[in-house]
């Protein structure tokens, strides 16, 4: 079952940890898999955002677009072509009744 929530970034609890309230800034560094803290001394420290490289994390609304976005695009693509040739054949059909009640009956909707 897909559950999509926010990933946790470990490195944050780590640094938090190890420094406390001596933490200026923080910040992600998405390339390396860290989290980098500058502390009010100047120095720089860094912890990873994995427990475990295998750990394997819950699915976010990104990771699901970025993993999935070939099938994504094709589902819609498939949905707006059907959805356009049904409503081209609605205007064709009504366009080619001699009955001015009928396509007036299949163009409009009726007021509930």
């Amino acid at each position: 079952m897909l559950t999509l929530q926010r990933r946790q970034l470990v490195g944050h609890d780590i640094l938090l940890a190890r420094h406390g309230n001596h933490i200026s800034a923080m910040r992600v560094d998405r390339s390396a898999g860290r989290v980098i803290a500058l502390l009010d001394d100047g120095s720089v420290d860094s912890a990873p955002n994995l427990i475990s490289p295998d750990l394997r994390l819950p699915d976010t609304v990104q990771s699901v677009l970025r993993d999935d976005w070939k099938f994504l695009a094709a589902v819609s693509g498939t949905v707006a072509a059907v959805s356009g040739a049904m409503i081209a054949a609605a205007f064709g059909l009504a366009g080619m009744s001699s009955d001015p009640v009928l396509a007036q009956l299949m163009t409009t909707y009726a007021a509930y």
